[in-house]
């Protein structure tokens, strides 16, 4: 169990360092002190549920990555149809599905040919 606080911590200082945020910022952004987000990213601290929900939300990330990582919920055990998702939302125009779609399968290819290549090292 405490492999996966040190791991959740280690998570969202990664996420911290994409979003270029200092420990200070993110706290102040999440509503957090500096000291109980600096014990939280080195693995000390288990957050709450709530205390979760500020940090992804101040992180830009869904909760639910940040739940599944602290093990509040389980991880999906199937394959989320997102091609499928983008088609049926009747939100956004048929132009506007077909680009989203076109980058979504760009993103997968590049995935899955870094996997490929750090596989291949």
């Amino acid at each position: 169990m405490d492999r996966r606080w040190h791991d959740l911590g280690e998570f969202i200082r990664e996420q911290r360092n994409v979003g270029q945020l200092s420990l200070r910022k993110l706290s102040e952004m999440a509503g957090v002190s500096n000291p109980y987000l600096s014990q939280i990213e080195r693995g000390l601290r288990r957050p709450s549920a709530e205390i979760l929900q500020q940090i992804a939300r101040a992180l830009e990330i869904s909760s639910e990555s940040l739940y599944v990582r602290a093990g509040i919920l389980d991880e999906q055990s199937g394959e989320v149809d997102v091609v499928g998702e983008i088609r049926r939302d009747p939100s956004i125009t048929e132009e506007q599905k077909r680009s989203l779609v076109s980058i979504y399968e760009s993103f997968r290819q590049l995935t899955e040919s870094e996997r490929e290549h750090d596989g291949a090292s």
